[in-house]
């Protein structure tokens, strides 16, 4: 019970983060000029959804002359990159055995930039996942952000797969809650918010600053948010530029998966914790990105193995009083119970705000805000786990193959 209070006290701020959702509107950005952007994806043997994912960019409501777009061929042995170019794509292949992940090809991307496309004028890059569709709009609205001074944009994260079963709803349902009631709330509140993965955009003056792409820990997102948060950079959100993002649907896949994130946040913590800890009471990005890092299911281990640990002790000693074991059972069952309840708070009103975002029957939609808490529980034996093993990044498969206009079809379907 302890830690659970102590869970609720360092948490608390997200509550607050929920409630300005509802009772701030967000700001209306527009835009004075319409800027030229490189899109970009690294993608590992992406044959089935690249195609996809560049026809959705072809397809922006944004004038075609102002969006590149490059895919970094990463290793691949398929036919990523010709499938890449029959779609009117730039492509770049790369082959490096020895620095595997997307960092490294971000670093070799923004290389070649600046020795063969210095002269094509970017002013911004944004970045995806091979396998994402992005809606119409989505260039347009993140124009508008930028074009409002925000040097580092995320944005509206949802997913092409939600209804495969209860492992991509939980991935997809987490997703939403983020940019929701996390990017969001940050953006509402004046703070910083922070990149996820894929679908954030980088301005060209930031990244030279940063001399490139120099985050190459397992999170190397999560890395470059903590580390330009440390710089006092404030990282902006728009929630009118929309993507849809591949899920993985089974338990291997997403032990890979999250334990790679795991170990990565762990790396995060080991580089950065101290940092952020000292400028937390005046930076409060800080306390969040701190928050953040730390992972939070690991709280409920340590009740586990305190709980246990005072069981054991009662069982040794002289004179066990067995009336104490069924209190510490309790409590550590109602630690559990109350923990499920939250996730499960988040998990209902996620659905409920993002209703008509959330691509699968309804029937689905209301089952998984029950097997939401379920999934996050399973990231108990993922952490505890990514302290003791080697993780080294591997790539996802993914074999979603579907177009923006499907998926488009397939909610109205489902409506």
């Amino acid at each position: 019970m302890a830690v659970f209070i102590i869970f609720i006290i360092l948490y608390a701020y997200q509550f607050i983060y929920l409630i300005s959702v509802f009772v701030k509107k967000p700001q209306e950005y527009e835009a004075k000029k319409q800027h030229k952007f490189a899109v970009v994806s690294s993608a590992r043997n992406e044959e089935a959804v690249i195609g996809n994912f560049i026809d959705s960019v072809k397809k922006q409501k944004y004038p075609g002359e102002l969006v590149d777009i490059f895919i970094i061929a990463d290793n691949c042995t398929d036919n990523t990159a010709e499938i890449a170019r029959q779609h009117g794509a730039y492509v770049l292949e790369r082959f490096n055995d020895k620095e595997v992940g997307k960092g490294y090809a971000l670093d070799y991307f923004f290389d070649v930039i600046k020795a063969e496309y210095a002269d094509n004028g970017y002013e911004a890059f944004i970045f995806f996942d091979a396998d994402n569709l992005l809606d119409e709009n989505y260039v347009a609205e993140m124009n508008k952000v930028f074009d409002n001074g925000y040097r580092a944009i995320t944005s509206y994260r949802n997913s092409k797969n939600y209804g495969s079963n209860w492992i991509s709803a939980g991935y997809a349902l987490w997703f939403l809650r983020e940019a929701k009631y996390l990017n969001n709330a940050r953006m509402l509140l004046g703070t910083s918010c922070a990149i996820s993965g894929t679908g954030f955009l980088l301005s060209k003056e930031l990244v030279e600053e940063n001399d490139g792409w120099k985050y190459h820990l397992l999170t190397e997102d999560i890395q470059f948010s903590v580390a330009n948060i440390l710089q006092k950079e404030k990282i902006g959100y728009c929630g009118k530029a929309k993507l849809y993002d591949e899920q993985p649907y089974t338990f291997s896949q997403s032990w890979k998966q999250r334990m790679r994130w795991c170990k990565g946040f762990y790396q995060v913590v080991m580089h950065y914790g101290f940092s952020l800890f000292k400028n937390m009471f005046r930076n409060f990005a800080c306390f969040d990105m701190l928050m953040t890092i730390l992972p939070a299911i690991f709280l409920t281990f340590i009740s586990v193995i305190v709980n246990c640990g005072f069981i054991v002790l009662e069982l040794i000693q002289e004179g066990v009083k067995q009336s104490v074991i069924p209190i510490i059972l309790q409590g550590f069952g109602m630690s559990i119970v109350y923990f499920y309840l939250i996730l499960f708070f988040f998990g209902v009103i996620t659905t409920i705000t993002e209703w008509k975002e959330i691509h699968c029957p309804v029937v689905k939609r209301i089952l998984y805000c029950f097997t939401f808490p379920i999934f996050i529980f399973t990231y108990i034996p993922i952490s505890v786990a990514a302290l003791f093993k080697k993780v080294k990044w591997e790539p996802i498969k993914h074999d979603v193959n579907i177009s923006i206009e499907s998926l488009s079809t397939k909610t109205k379907h489902n409506e």
